[in-house]
């Protein structure tokens, strides 16, 4: 299943938000070397991890562990892209009610190469499935372009918003990902899968 929460109940008392933050921090503190804030010495949360933050998190129907996780944040309020990367748009960083930012997608460290790609095409399916319920058009991401083939795997209709550049060491660029019923039914002819994916804490979609 993949679970939507938002930000509205501290991480403190929510079981699923501390395993998303946990395996954030091993992701991207640990084995990635990101300088982020950490807290407590165990979560990775910075200041996007507030009102407006959305989250859907895989978890294992058999032990309610995290699977994979990804932030959704509108881009009508303070946003990574519009915060930091402006400048790999061309043309200024996109925003309006339809479009809603990616980031912080991670899977839990050392699944099964099996395991850990049910849980990412899950999240993907997710991401298309919360983007029709909410008018959400395209999401925008900003990555290093390494990581672009991962992107472009699961089909999605991909365009860069500008030329990629190389900030602090590192070669990002931003990108718009069109989101629509034919998004889906490309991505569900290519890949199955069942449809929908999500489920709210007060109410069961799937």
């Amino acid at each position: 299943m993949v679970l939507v929460l938002d930000a509205t109940e501290s991480f403190r008392r929510n079981a699923v938000r501390q395993d998303m933050h946990r395996v954030r921090k091993a992701v991207f503190v640990d084995r990635l070397g990101w300088r982020v804030p950490v807290v407590d010495g165990e979560y990775e949360i910075d200041e996007y991890d507030e009102e407006g933050a959305v989250y859907l998190v895989a978890l294992d129907r058999a032990t309610g562990g995290h699977l994979a996780s990804v932030r959704l944040l509108p881009s009508t309020r303070p946003h990574i892209l519009g915060d930091f990367y402006e400048s790999l748009c061309r043309d200024g960083a996109p925003r309006g009610l339809d479009v809603w930012e990616i980031s912080r997608l991670c899977a839990t460290p050392d699944l099964p190469r099996d395991k850990e790609l049910r849980a990412r095409h899950k999240i993907s399916t997710a991401l298309i499935e919360y983007a029709l319920l909410h008018g959400i058009t395209r999401y925008t991401c900003v990555l290093n372009v390494s990581w672009l083939p991962t992107l472009l795997a699961p089909g999605w209709p991909c365009e860069p918003l500008g030329v990629p550049k190389t900030i602090a060491g590192e070669t990002l660029g931003a990108f718009s990902i069109s989101m629509s019923a034919a998004t889906l039914q490309a991505f569900l002819g290519r890949w199955g899968g069942a449809f929908p994916v999500l489920e709210f804490p007060d109410r069961k979609v799937a």
